[in-house]
């Protein structure tokens, strides 16, 4: 038998105000897309802003439904956006936060496993990284090298090879 163990560091900032000018930049927009959301059931308002190699802007917010199964995440949103209008254009950084309308958003927000999935498999078809800035309304920040780093043992293209 062979144990392995998987690591991976983060950067984690107290706030907002300890970002590049780049980076908060792109979370004050996240922020304020969290107000766009459809999410009438749950209450929780998920926004996710990226900016693109080629320096345009995707957003994407969270949409439920009252079928829960049928409502999507503010990152696959996102993603499917970038990939019709901006097709082959990788992402080169993505912000994602929350607002909870029921209560405290004042921790970083992580993307679902199908999130990851989705979030690996187009860092896989554009042959680059997509760089995360995750948080809710306040508090912490942390900032994710790559996506796929949050699904080790992931299932992808290769797979089919």
């Amino acid at each position: 038998m062979k144990k392995t163990i998987y690591e991976f560091e983060y950067d984690v900032y107290d706030s907002i105000e300890n970002l590049t000018p780049e980076d908060k930049s792109l979370m004050d927009s996240a922020r304020k897309v969290t107000q766009k959301a459809y999410a009438p059931y749950s209450k929780f308002l998920v926004g996710a802003i990226a900016i693109l190699e080629n320096g345009e802007r995707v957003e994407g917010t969270n949409q439920e439904n009252a079928s829960f199964p049928v409502g999507i995440c503010a990152e696959r949103t996102l993603l499917g956006s970038a990939a019709m209008y901006h097709q082959g254009v990788p992402i080169q950084t993505m912000a994602i936060a929350y607002h909870n309308l029921n209560g405290r958003s004042d921790k970083p927000v992580s993307p679902c496993g199908m999130c990851r999935q989705a979030l690996s498999e187009y860092e896989d078809r554009t042959q680059k990284p997509i760089r995360l800035i995750l948080s809710g309304m306040d508090g912490n920040v942390y900032i994710i090298k790559k996506s796929s780093l949050l699904l080790p043992l992931s299932f992808g293209s290769i797979d089919f090879k």
